[in-house]
């Protein structure tokens, strides 16, 4: 068996507490620089942070039979996601000019809450496909409802030169591979560094999905 960290519940909790609210200010930073560059007005870009922010952990708690979404039961995400969203809006014209800035937030909360994902299905007693699925769609909620809001394809749909939903899904298997091994918190880990490994390969190159094509088309 592969050592365990040896870590107290109370150090437990607060570990994946903070990884989920990293992945909360990510995402909120990614919706909320998008809203910019679409010249959102103030509200629009606070709207779009917050729902890209809580929108995969919604999708989390619902798929995970939560009675209500976490951020509804501590306001603390919605802090968070506020927070981000302002300090894109404040500091978005300086963050837009480095071209990968929306992309390392974007890749930062998908592998953060497909992991998350992952944890709450396997504490909901699913399956590896289960797993796998809502760790997935967790992952990917919350840049699908940003991407429809601001009127964009979303980019789970076809972009194939950049792993997204496949990373996620990749994430959350990992998740379930590691966790009779490792605390939650060490599985989350694992799990959100193969979705960024993923996600980093594909930007390279190295990795892309086929694509199939019809007569004509």
């Amino acid at each position: 068996m592969v050592p365990d960290f040896d870590l107290p519940p109370a150090a437990l909790a607060t570990g994946l507490r903070v990884l989920d609210l990293t992945g909360v200010l990510a995402f909120s930073l990614s919706g909320a620089l998008l809203a910019v560059r679409k010249r959102f007005d103030l509200f629009g870009v606070l709207v779009l942070g917050c729902v890209t922010a809580v929108g995969g952990g919604a999708i989390r708690d619902t798929l995970t039979g939560q009675a209500l979404p976490l951020f509804l039961r501590d306001e603390t995400y919605l802090w968070v996601a506020l927070a981000g969203a302002a300090l894109a809006f404040a500091f978005g014209e300086r963050l837009a000019r480095f071209e990968k800035t929306l992309s390392v937030f974007d890749s930062l909360g998908l592998s953060l809450f497909a992991a998350s994902g992952a944890l709450g299905a396997i504490a909901a007693g699913l399956g590896p496909l289960g797993v796998v699925f809502a760790g997935a769609l967790s992952g990917v909620g919350g840049g699908i409802i940003r991407d429809l809001i601001a009127n964009e394809v979303p980019e789970v749909m076809y972009r194939r030169d950049q792993l997204y939903a496949t990373a996620a899904a990749a994430g959350a298997l990992t998740v379930y591979l590691l966790h009779p091994h490792f605390t939650p918190f060490g599985a989350q880990l694992g799990g959100a560094a193969t979705v960024l490994v993923l996600r980093y390969v594909s930007r390279r190159g190295w990795v892309r999905l086929p694509v199939r094509r019809l007569p004509g088309g």
